[in-house]
């Protein structure tokens, strides 16, 4: 058995490229993965639907790994995951539990605060909206070619 830790470390990366093929390789065909409080996504199909979503309007994605421990098969992760889509940016603090069986990821379960997560998307929002006037501006200040 591999080192389920090497796994879900290995899982991560890849989605950080958004190679989704490579991500679904390292994940069961009954995964089931759920972002608490929402509903689970049931099975490798309903998985790579949800990666495949967020690859599409995504343009970016980090996970900042703070401390990673494993016990058996059981993988905990204590990250800051960074989403992006174009010039929108959202960092927010994310615990994942993961489970391997058989060197795939079979559960894959993130908590974090939507307050927190929200208020985030708020300031990359603007950050973002200040982003485009300053090129706006810039744009009407530059003389007349």
């Amino acid at each position: 058995m591999a080192d389920p830790k090497a796994t879900v470390g290995a899982f991560l990366a890849a989605l950080e490229e958004f190679d989704l093929d490579g991500a679904l390789s390292l994940v069961a065909d009954d995964i089931v993965y759920q972002n608490v409080p929402l509903p689970p996504a049931r099975g490798i199909a309903a998985v790579e639907k949800q990666l495949r979503l967020m690859a599409k309007y995504g343009t970016g994605f980090e996970a900042r790994t703070h401390h990673i421990a494993a016990d058996g098969p059981i993988v905990l992760t204590e990250r800051t995951d960074v989403l992006r889509a174009r010039s929108w940016e959202a960092e927010f603090w994310v615990c994942g539990t993961f489970e391997v069986r058989d060197d795939r990821i079979v559960l894959w379960r993130d908590y974090f605060d939507w307050a927190t997560f929200l208020a985030a998307s708020a300031k990359g929002a603007g950050k973002a909206a200040v982003a485009g006037l300053s090129g706006l501006l810039a744009r009407f200040r530059s003389p007349a070619a």
